[in-house]
């Protein structure tokens, strides 16, 4: 840390005096700049409102246009950059090669242009497909760059239209509403009165709530309008980077002067201009330098796994290519060498040089190389991106995998790894919003010690959830409505949800039709989310607001009615939410609302006026137009209204206290003035939105607090940057002048506000935070013992609730507050203003400031949000478990949080031993490590993903984890070790973790293990451990997109992922392991005839089969049916593998694409290629057959074998197998006829002419086809068959119960996981049977080994009833 707090603060009490205030305007007449030298480090920007000094311009020269470019080709680089493109790939490479020696003579085997064919095919193809979307790209690109946008010229004074390219860094731009922001602007002018304006980043992270941003401290003033040529200071931030959450710099005035900007200011390049009429600011980044081009990024790509074992393969086969070359020339130096002198049909050179045989036989080797090329499956690459492409399709076009609600379905960013979904081993998920629905609801609150159950609220929900059940009971089927995606073909969901306000709706006739809910738009906004039923007991307290005034107008005084408002005007101004009109969510509320909602100033002068003497409170409050009639809290909803009296045990002390001077009048005195229940109309939960107000939240949590204040008569009512204006039960208007807001991140777990009281002008923070962050900061007051008691009775009964709230897997979060001077507030702030206008270790200064400001709170209460299960949560985990799949859970949440949803999700089970970890202590760790392993190996428990003897499984572990335990590991060198336990527990479940803890889990499995890992998630917070795993999910819920544009995959439900692995992902692996091996298969199987025929032409290089022919048999004849089948072929129904997840084991294990695989696919090519040879050869010895015509059977019988062998592997049919496979072979008579027809003298000397015309008519030739095929396949048949009746694995089983009636076979599922489930089940003996001690054969869980080291857990009976989790649990 460069600076400390004593020092900053110091430092700007030595500067009050001489510097401007914070209210010294910023517009004023620029002075001459001096020319001074200007940080490397640092990016400066000089206004564009006159003419530029020399170095300044020379500064302003270097920084980017505004225009952009994506295209990667112009019109002059594009033939010479594309051809360095295409030869920088290896197969480009390769064929570039066997052209270059094809062109010598003495290693030249076909004609040049023919050898140069596949080169030029698939260098055309792929510059023609390269030109098409580069010049879409270019389209797109012309688009943008002709957007108009308002830009200042200084030579016109004023704003005039120009295209987006030619926009420069340091111009003045001016947007208006629903306008696309051109460039990356720092935000100086708007036409809101209070400096404020929102934009939408939908096109830039795919969030649709809006991001409110702020001028820059000084340019909000209302009474002074923009002008940019008066503009005399100068931008200085940090260089252009791609952190969209990330920005800081100040701004260098002519006076010396420093003032701070950060994120809060930056207007971001493709964002839209909401809520405000215009806005105007100065470019920083312009075009390329922009945080939306640098994060501009195409889809991701991989290698997976398998093409990773398959680029070994592939080196083997250039290895066996060497060996094949080395034989071949081998072979001619000692054929040659048999000759007694040069043999008369071997040349000589064009010298007339009869060349000796030992360079003979090196030529030889290169021609070999140039007649076995097809040996190295080149075109496996091209097939295997076609076949990646085909099954995306499908993959997104699942209608499973479609959410109706949202109009989203599964999306595909990484192209190139849909096998390795069939390949998981270790899933790690996020818990909030990833297994829960992150749809938070208010359930219990606890203020000052006391706890409030909220019983209506529970019955509210309760009631919810059964008529959802009643809504989906297929007893009363009701129409179904289509969705979206049928009716709105041409639209992109994308489109229809940038909308930018909830307009009228028009119906089939032209009419408007009014939206029902007002809040469809918004996101957090569902009745589930937005009604609650206020719990009576606390309704009655909050509903006397003249008690709680009188108590809060002497707001050092923390006690009695006071902390109760304090409570709810901290959920109510405690947060970042935007407040809309229900009919226009998008127009932001930035006053009190004329509505007849609200009670006279005249009646709240008279209720005031009762309490004293209260003049400066009235004149505090905003002018408050008249209603018709007044309102009052709501009501309880439960059909049991409140009891008469209120039991001892919960009655609330509410009793005043006195000062001398200050109200006196009780809250009983206060409750004879209101008005009774009569007079005063209810506002029940029913309506909760009868005011027309809509709340747009950047996260559920807020929106859950501000909802249950809303419930209790703390309505939000608007918010601006320096004001907040908040409803109170009676109506009353309550406005606090805002003076900071400390933002909450993961780090400090807290958010605070800081306002000013409207009463006694005294600064109030108001905080929420985690437990863990609030009450360490608590006051801590030894003048005053009976307080201090009194705060720490309070803070024990709180933390007591916290925990059962947690218990009951509820998300809490602690409210606090502190009161301080206004001079303190002042010396606070000039330490602040300095931390915010550094640029080195910005982010330090600013945490230490806000830590030095949130001390000494006086806690208020907590609460307790659940956040439920996603729909089938359990069973997908439990599925997961079956596939081999291990599963854990990294989150954030407290402990207790967070056990209680793994058992709700089975994560854990009540059978499992639990072992906790979480202290400080190293040797503790160590200890803990060394007992839990001696423990586990006591069993000999095996690792959860090997199989066990049946019947003789022994318990299942499962693993917690503290983060700060965690961080303690780590740092300790102890990772192996915890990797060790961990590979014996059946699930893993680490608590308080950071992001940076996330990603450093799931690297540790990966790499220490070398396993399969997917990390899935929703929000930021998951981004790192997405991009650490092997594949990343994101999922698309209420926490924006970042998780999404991070990942490789894209699903809304936790659900989904159960189908994408065990049925996508095994479809994945098994057709493109088969693929891959048939590849291989094929084209050593087609070129050893060539390899065998050497060894009858005395290794000359020459072939018996024609040039045109061996290029069409790869490139058209059997090109297409694997590629086919790579696509659709299903080796189990999606029901069966959804039945039995056991089946996805197979893909763990490699079992589809093993080195076993590979080398047997060989062996068999090279039996079919010796059939395929040799049966021809012995059916024509003798004869005066030619050489095409020996090669025509050898090339047509192989095509068969290639093909028939295709159609053996082949598990499921259809009408595309079927014409592919027949249209290969008419397509290859054709060809064959049609060339031997017409093909004259087109290969002289030796042409193909009328050679499969007289081979047809041969029967000889369909003999030997047929008998050399049957021959060839007979030794795969078999195999299959044996395979299919003897050797009955899991698949195989699997293939035949498909093919059974749907009764019978879901009989025999049924069966079959009866009997993996008594083969896994834990024998009751093991557990719970007691044991002599000291008896090694039969060791028993229940030692009850614990260690607590946490002073606020229970040191009784872990295993009491109701509380018993787990058969024993080890803490420490």
């Amino acid at each position: 840390m460069t600076h400390s707090i004593d020092r900053l603060s110091c430092c700007f009490r030595r500067r009050e005096n001489t510097g401007d205030s914070e209210t010294t305007p910023l517009l004023r007449a620029p002075p001459q700049d001096p020319e001074i030298p200007l940080p490397a480090a640092l990016h400066h920007v000089f206004p564009n409102n006159g003419p530029l000094s020399p170095s300044h311009k020379k500064v302003m020269d270097r920084y980017a246009g505004n225009k952009i470019r994506t295209t990667k080709y112009t019109f002059l680089s594009f033939l010479p950059k594309n051809l360095f493109q295409q030869l920088y790939r290896l197969a480009n490479i390769y064929f570039v090669f066997l052209v270059a020696i094809n062109w010598f003579p003495q290693m030249e085997v076909f004609h040049r242009e023919i050898t140069m064919l596949p080169l030029v095919i698939v260098t055309v193809a792929s510059s023609l497909k390269d030109a098409l979307e580069d010049f879409r790209r270019y389209k797109f690109d012309r688009i943008v760059n002709y957007r108009a946008a308002s830009v200042y010229d200084w030579k016109q004074q004023d704003f005039v239209l120009k295209c987006w390219k030619d926009v420069r860094v340091g111009d003045f731009v001016k947007v208006v509403c629903n306008e696309v922001i051109p460039a990356d602007i720092l935000l100086l002018n708007t036409s809101d009165p209070n400096g404020v304006c929102h934009m939408e980043t939908a096109n830039l992270d795919g969030e649709t709530n809006l991001k409110q941003r702020q001028v820059v401290r000084g340019f909000a003033a209302s009474n002074c309008s923009f002008q940019p040529e008066h503009f005399g200071g100068t931008v200085v931030c940090e260089k252009p980077n791609k952190n969209l959450t990330h920005f800081k710099g100040y701004l260098a005035m002519p006076e010396k002067k420093k003032i701070g900007f950060g994120r809060e200011s930056l207007l971001l390049r493709g964002c839209t201009m909401r809520n405000t009429d215009s806005a105007a600011g100065i470019v920083v980044y312009a075009g390329h330098e922009t945080k939306a081009m640098l994060n501009n990024k195409g889809p991701r790509y991989k290698r997976s796994k398998l093409e990773r074992k398959m680029n070994t393969d592939v080196l083997f086969c250039v290895g066996i290519l060497f060996i094949m070359c080395l034989i071949g020339a081998l072979g001619q130096y000692f054929w040659l060498g048999t000759f007694p002198s040069t043999p008369p049909f071997v040349p000589p050179d064009s010298s007339n040089v009869y060349i000796p045989p030992s360079l003979s036989g090196f030529y030889m080797f290169f021609t070999m190389i140039i007649l076995l090329q097809v040996l190295i499956p080149i075109s496996l690459y091209v097939s295997i991106e076609l076949i990646k492409v085909g099954q995306i399709f499908f993959i997104t076009n699942d209608v499973d995998l479609y959410d109706e609600e949202t109009d989203s379905r599964v999306q595909c960013r990484a192209l190139n790894i849909t096998e390795d979904l069939g390949q998981i081993q270790y899933v790690f998920s996020d818990k909030t919003g990833t297994l829960t629905e992150n749809k938070m609801v208010f359930r219990r609150c606890s203020i000052m010690g006391t706890e409030y159950c909220h019983k209506e609220n529970a019955l509210r929900l309760a009631a919810l959830d059964e008529a959802e059940s009643d809504e989906e009971d297929p007893a009363f089927p009701q129409k179904k409505v289509p969705s979206r995606l049928q009716f709105l073909k041409g639209k992109s969901a994308a489109a229809l949800r940038r909308c930018n306000s909830a307009r009228a709706r028009i119906g089939v006739r032209g009419q408007a039709e009014v939206t029902l809910s007002p809040h469809s738009d918004v996101a957090f906004s569902s009745p589930l989310e937005t009604d609650v039923a206020p719990d009576w007991r606390l309704q009655r307290i909050t509903g006397d607001e003249a008690g709680q005034m009188e108590a809060w107008g002497r707001v050092s005084r923390i006690g009695g009615g006071a902390c109760y408002m304090d409570f709810f005007l901290a959920l109510a101004v405690c947060n970042t939410v935007v407040v809309s009109t229900a009919m226009h969510p998008r127009q932001r509320v930035t006053g009190p609302l004329n509505s007849s909602t609200l009670k006279s100033l005249g009646h709240i002068q008279t209720l005031l006026k009762r309490l004293g003497s209260l003049s400066h409170v009235i004149a505090s409050l905003h002018s408050i137009p008249e209603k018709s009639g007044p309102t009052s809290p709501a009501s309880p909803a439960s059909p049991a209204g409140p009891p008469a009296s209120v039991p001892a045990g919960d009655e609330v002390d509410r009793g005043g206290v006195t000062d001398s001077g200050s109200l006196n009048t009780s809250l009983e005195d206060s409750e004879a003035d209101l008005p009774s229940s009569d007079d005063v109309p209810t506002e029940t939960s029913a309506n909760p939105n009868s005011d027309g107000l809509c709340y747009e939240a950047e996260s559920p949590d807020e929106a859950a607090l501000v909802h249950a204040a809303r419930a209790y008569g703390y309505t939000l009512l608007g918010r601006t940057p320096d004001h907040v204006t908040v409803r109170l039960p009676q109506g009353s208007l309550l406005t606090f002048e805002v003076l900071g807001t400390l933002a909450f991140n993961s780090v400090r777990k807290r958010m605070s506000v800081v306002v000013r009281h409207p009463m006694t002008n005294e600064v109030i923070i108001y905080t929420k935070g985690a437990d863990s962050a609030i009450m360490e900061r608590l006051a801590k007051s030894a003048e005053n013992q009976p307080e201090e008691n009194k705060r720490k009775r309070i803070a024990a009964k709180t933390q007591r609730h916290l925990h059962l709230y947690a218990k009951d897997g509820l998300r809490t979060l602690c409210i606090a507050k502190k009161v301080m001077s206004l001079q303190a507030y002042t010396d606070w702030l000039a330490v602040r203003q300095e931390a915010e206008s550094a640029i080195d270790n910005r982010e330090e200064l600013l945490m230490e400031t806000a830590s030095h400001l949130e001390t000494n709170l006086t806690l208020l209460g907590a609460t307790g949000i659940e956040d439920r299960l996603q729909e089938d949560v359990p069973a997908t985990i439990a599925s997961l478990r079956k596939a081999g799949i291990q599963v854990w859970v990294l989150t954030g949440d407290k402990q207790e949080t967070a056990v209680n949803i793994a058992y709700s999700c089975r994560l854990l089970d009540q059978s499992d031993v639990v072992f906790t970890l979480s202290t400080a202590s190293l040797d503790e760790c160590n200890s803990f490590l060394d007992c839990t392993l001696e423990e586990v190996k006591r069993y000999g428990v095996q690792p959860p993903w090997q199989s066990s003897p049946r019947g003789l499984r022994g318990p299942t572990f499962g693993l917690v984890l503290e983060g700060h335990t965690l961080g303690l590991l780590f740092e300790a060198g102890l990772q192996l070790r915890l990797l060790e336990l961990s590979r014996h527990c059946r699930s893993v479940l680490c608590c308080r973790v950071t992001p940076l803890q996330k990603s450093a889990v799931v690297k540790l499995v990966r790499d220490k293990l070398k396993v399969m890992t997917l990390s899935i998630g929703d929000g930021a917070n998951d981004v790192s451990m997405i991009q650490a795993a092997d594949v990343g999910v994101g999922i698309s819920g209420q926490e924006g997109m970042q998780a999404v544009m991070a990942s490789d995959f894209a699903i809304s439900h936790f659900k989904h992922l159960k189908k994408l692995l065990l049925v996508h992902g095994h479809w994945c692996y098994s057709r493109l392991a088969g693929t891959v091996i048939y590849f291989f298969y094929k084209n050593v199987a087609y070129v050893n005839l060539l390899f065998w025929y050497q060894f009858f032409c005395g290794f000359s290089g020459t072939a018996m089969i024609d040039y045109w022919l061996l290029i069409f048999f790869n490139l058209l004849f059997t090109s297409v049916p694997p590629i086919v089948f790579g696509i659709l072929d299903r080796d189990i129904s999606a029901g069966t593998l959804l039945s039995l997840p056991e089946l996805y084991k197979s893909g763990q294990n490699s079992e589809g694409y093993r080195h076993t695989t590979f080398w047997v696919a060989l062996l068999d090519a090279f039996y079919q290629s010796l059939v395929c040879f040799f049966v021809p050869y012995l059916a024509y010895q003798g004869s005066d057959i030619d050489v095409y015509s020996f090669g025509t059977p050898m090339n047509t019988a192989s095509l068969f074998t290639i093909l028939l062998h295709l159609a053996i592997e082949i598990r499921t049919w259809t009408v595309v197998h079927w014409v592919v496979m027949v249209g290969s072979v008419l397509l290859y008579f054709i060809i064959a006829l049609s060339y031997s027809a017409l093909c004259i003298n087109c290969n002289h000397p030796s042409n193909p002419y009328w050679i499969m015309e007289n081979q047809m008519a041969d029967p000889v030739f369909y003999l030997v086809c047929i008998l050399t095929t049957v021959l060839a396949l007979l030794p795969r048949y078999t195999f299959r068959v044996l395979q299919g009746t003897l050797a009955l694995s899991p698949l195989v089983r699997a293939r035949q119960l498909d093919m059974l009636s749907p009764q019978v076979r879901d009989s025999l599922i049924r069966e079959w996981r009866n009997q993996e489930s008594t083969s896994e089940a834990v024998p009751d003996q093991v557990l719970s049977s007691p044991t002599k001690p000291g008896s090694p054969t039969e060791p028993t869980v229940d030692r009850g080994l614990t260690l607590h080291k946490d002073g606020n857990e229970d040191t009784g009976n872990p295993f009491s009833p109701g509380h018993r989790r787990s058969i024993s649990t080890m803490t420490i």
